[in-house]
Parts: C-alpha cells; structure tokens; sequence
C-alpha cells in the first residue's frame, strides 16, 4: 500500500517537473523570438551566440542552437557520463525546436521594440523566471549551462567564473557585431535575470530575523512581545570585542514591521548592535 502511494507520488511529481520544463522552455523560446531576436540583444549563453552566428554567417538561430546543443551534448556525455547530463537532454532538443516553432510569433503579437530598456527589464525577468524554474526542477537547459558543469567537474573552476567568462566573451562578440549599446543593454537583462533567479530558487523574503546585542535585554524583551507582537529567544554570548558577557536576542517579525523594531531597538539602547537577515520560511512563530 505504501509503496504505491510512494509511486503515485513520484508520478506526480515526475509529471509535473517535466511539464514546468516544458512550460519554461516555451515561454524563453517566445522571448527570444518576441524580444530578444528582434533587438539582437546578445546576452550571452546559447541565444546570444546564435546572434552572432546568424549575423556572420547567416545561420538560422534555431538550428544554430540545435547544433550547438548537440555538441555540447555529446561533449558532456564524454566527459561526465550520461548520468550526469541527462538533465540537460530534453532542455537540447525541446527549446531549439520550441525557437523554430514559434519564430513568426511577431506576426501575431506586435511589440514596439523602440524601447529597448523596457524590453531589457522584461526580457531579464522571463529570462531569470525560465531558468530559475528549470533549476528548480532540477534540470538544465543544456548549452552554455553544460560547458560550465564540464569545466567545473574537470579543471575545479567554479561555474560562477566560467559562466561570467563565456557570457563576457559572448556579450563582447555581440558589442563588435552591434555596437557598444548592445553591450550594455546585455548587462541589463543579466543582471535582472541573475535577480530573478535567485528570487525563483529561493523565494522572496517576507520576515525579517533580528539577531541583538544589547546590555538593556530586559527593556528590549518587553518591547519586542509588548509593542511588537513578537516571541523571542536567548542565547548567552559574550563579546569578542569587548570581552563582555551579555544576551543575544533572536526574533523574527514580518518585514512590514522591520521599521519599528529597529527604531525601537535604538530608541531603547543607542549601543545596541543588532544585525538583520532576510528570512524566506517562518513556521510556528519565532
């Protein structure tokens, strides 16, 4: 009984990653297609380079990209085994196909492309919400991706350096190809994308959590479950600076209320020292 309600489950969930893969390869390939082609914004990563490619060899972007998959691809599998590039597998075929699919899509929705920086900003947020959802799903979206997994797994240089350098070179082409202004209004769709990858791995913070230090623990107590609404917890703790023993107090309040508590807290000790994170989870209270 309890294995097949352990098989439906991971059904379920097979269906459903895959269908969000799917959904997000669609919906990247109708930006690229809608925003990003008609702009020649090269952005770095497979899209960019199929730019470039196209503008010097008059390649067409979606078998460009299908190619360049297929080599990265096999490439991967030479090096790290099937195992490990198999997240990458359907990302390769689907989103070229999916490019070439829905390449006449400015024939159905007009978009005025005079203003690039808004189409920057929204190329930036589908792109980082495509890719973070792929991630998230626990695939790849092949390409670029992939050559940085390769490198990592084979020379033990991070992914984050190889992605800045092959994205850099790629944007660099793109500014040699189109002009100095592409190459900033790629920094603009990276740098929102990167933002929105983060908020869709992670989520957006919606509490704050309040870490204190102060010598007037019992008046901020009071505040923070009197006038903030709020539990706490202690920790003892001593002061490496100051070689002082005293009371560490943890608490969590909504980031609505983040003003008041730290006014609070000052208002209360002007030598309180406090540091504040983001919280993405609260469950049963601080």
């Amino acid at each position: 009984m309890l294995s097949n309600i352990v098989e439906v489950i991971a059904e379920k969930r097979l269906f459903k990653r895959y269908g969000l893969l799917l959904l997000a390869l669609f919906i990247s390939a109708i930006s690229y297609n809608l925003l990003i082609y008609p702009t020649k914004i090269v952005a770095g990563g497979g899209n960019g380079l199929s730019i470039v490619v196209e503008w010097a060899f008059h390649l067409s972007p979606s078998l460009f990209i299908l190619m360049f998959n297929v080599v990265v691809l096999i490439i991967g599998v030479l090096a790290l085994g099937i195992e490990k590039t198999s997240g990458a597998l359907v990302a390769s075929f689907v989103y070229p196909f999916f490019v070439d699919v829905t390449s006449g899509i400015t024939t159905i929705i007009s978009v005025n492309n005079s203003d690039i920086p808004l189409i920057c900003l929204f190329a930036g947020i589908i792109s980082g919400w495509t890719s973070g959802i792929i991630y998230k799903m626990g695939f790849s979206s092949g390409g670029t991706s992939l050559i940085n997994q390769i490198v990592f797994e084979k020379a033990k240089i991070s992914i984050s350096k190889t992605s800045f350098t092959i994205n850099l070179i790629i944007v660099l082409l793109g500014g040699l190809c189109f002009g100095i202004n592409n190459i900033m209004y790629a920094v603009i769709v990276i740098f929102v994308s990167s933002i929105v990858i983060d908020k869709v791995l992670i989520g957006i913070s919606k509490n704050k959590v309040f870490y204190i230090f102060t010598t007037k623990e019992k008046e901020v107590r009071e505040f923070l479950i009197n006038e903030v609404g709020h539990g706490i917890t202690e920790f003892n703790v001593i002061s490496g600076y100051l070689n002082q023993k005293g009371k560490m107090l943890m608490t969590a309040v909504p980031t609505k209320d983040y003003f008041k508590t730290s006014t609070g807290i000052k208002d209360i000790d002007k030598d309180a020292f406090f540091i504040v994170t983001d919280s993405y989870q609260l469950l049963n209270g601080a």
